[in-house]
């Protein structure tokens, strides 16, 4: 393992796409090789050290997905009982979401309940508690188990449930019962313990231009069990091998039962036109249907930071890439098809419209879909269909307007991008059983002209 050879290809990558900075640990043979490059904050040019700590976003779910597949093992929890089961005050708009809705369901995100609400509950302990309880005005994107929308909101319930049973806030839960006993102890949840630490600093700005320095740090507090977790790429990758090893720490205690760690990467939902996305989702970890695989990981993203997980579980392989601005994505896409290659022989699917992309009849797919904190409006243009995206509420004020061209790929399957610096992302047009019809973009599923209000 050359990691000199690799920290050097990451530079490259992080100049070619204006990413400040970066930190890269890989898990091979064993063994965890580290290595980081550039600058933690472009406006004190602190280096970015791999002993730095970054936001890792929604990579965070994995570790309340797993605090709560330890609750499974230990008996406390049904996986299938509805979640009023355990919390009788939950409740979304809907009643039949209300009663039915199950702990399976927000871990493999099939409620259908509105998953981007960002709602700022405070900075005490009861933040999850006050912010299920604000969860009661949700409506649903989709019935529950009707189809796969990604949902915060989910998980934050998810650490609630964590709570009630433990008698612990969810930070304490999670450092007492995984993180302390994996030996991850440059991983913190609190801002006021990130200040302990060389911490990044988000940069935000349009793909070409020069990333600046994000206004805001990262997220509120009650967002902690779906993603405010800070960590070195060295600690990412200590969580990713207590899923290699069978849910053992490195001192043998057992952590998680290798029956739950099986579970929560056995596929259970397939996303709409799965082979486009060459993805489902487990019970936490997206699976990942990629030539020499299978591979398991998730990604996150917060003010201006991204970061991204994979796991060879064959090979005994894995990589975390975090970084804090630019187009980290086209360095990801890079850098991780060259190592997975090289060190598990896995090759990393690239979504490319084709050459020439073939007729289809567009205009059954122009219109408004709505769903929470975000608004897309699809339109037609001498045949073309483009795509505005806008956030609303809470997250308006630092996330841009997407706009993107459509270019067909398949009937109900186009290819999007805002500009040439991004990677191609699928988005597809597909109906429900019951014949609503839908889009499916950034992982959600947004249903066309009514809103959320419509169950």
């Amino acid at each position: 393992m050359d990691i000199k050879h690799w920290g050097r290809r990451l530079a490259e990558l992080c100049e070619a796409h204006q990413v400040p900075g970066a930190s890269l640990a890989v898990l091979v043979d064993g063994e965890i090789h580290e290595c980081a490059t550039g600058v933690l904050h472009r406006g004190t040019g602190v280096e970015a050290t791999t002993d730095s700590l970054f936001q890792i976003g929604s990579i965070t779910k994995l570790y309340t997905a797993t605090l709560i597949m330890q609750l499974v093992a230990e008996g406390a929890l049904d996986l299938d009982a509805p979640v009023i089961s355990v919390l009788p005050e939950f409740a979304v708009a809907d009643a039949v979401a209300t009663k039915t809705v199950t702990t399976r369901q927000l871990l493999s995100h099939t409620s259908g309940i509105d998953g981007d609400f960002f709602h700022d509950t405070g900075r005490g302990d009861d933040c999850v508690a006050a912010y299920v309880a604000a969860c009661a005005g949700l409506g649903q994107n989709h019935p529950p188990g009707a189809t796969m929308s990604y949902c915060n909101s989910g998980f934050t319930v998810l650490g609630r449930i964590i709570e009630v049973l433990t008698g612990q806030v969810w930070d304490d839960v999670l450092r007492e019962r995984l993180l302390d006993p994996i030996g991850a102890h440059s991983t913190v949840t609190l801002a006021e313990d990130v200040l302990r630490f060389r911490s990044a600093l988000g940069h935000l700005g349009e793909p070409g231009e020069e990333p600046v320095p994000a206004p805001v740090w990262g997220l509120a507090r009650s967002a902690g069990p779906a993603g405010t977790i800070n960590a070195t790429a060295a600690d990412v990758v200590r969580f990713a091998r207590l899923h290699l090893d069978g849910g053992r720490a490195p001192d043998g205690t057992v952590v998680l039962p290798a029956e739950q760690v099986a579970a929560m990467r056995r596929p259970f939902v397939q996303l709409p036109a799965g082979p486009a996305h060459h993805m489902c989702w487990g019970l936490g970890w997206i699976v990942y249907d990629w030539p020499g695989g299978p591979v398991i990981g998730h990604d996150g993203a917060t003010v201006g930071q991204k970061a991204f997980l994979r796991v060879v579980p064959e090979s005994n392989v894995a990589i975390a890439l975090l970084t804090n601005g630019g187009v980290p994505a086209e360095v990801y896409q890079r850098l991780f098809t060259e190592m997975l290659a090289e060190l598990a022989g896995v090759a990393v699917p690239d979504f490319q419209p084709p050459a020439e992309p073939p007729e289809v009849d567009v205009s059954r797919y122009v219109g408004s879909y709505v769903r929470e904190g975000y608004d897309v409006e699809v339109t037609e243009q001498d045949g073309v269909l483009h795509l505005r995206g806008e956030s609303i509420g809470e997250l308006a004020a630092i996330n841009a307007v997407t706009t993107a061209v459509l270019v067909p790929v398949e009937e109900g399957l186009f290819a999007a991008r805002r500009n040439e610096h991004e990677p191609w992302v699928p988005v597809v047009f597909y109906t429900l059983p019951d014949g609503s019809p839908y889009l499916h973009f950034s992982l959600r599923a947004t249903p066309k002209g009514t809103g959320t209000t419509r169950f």
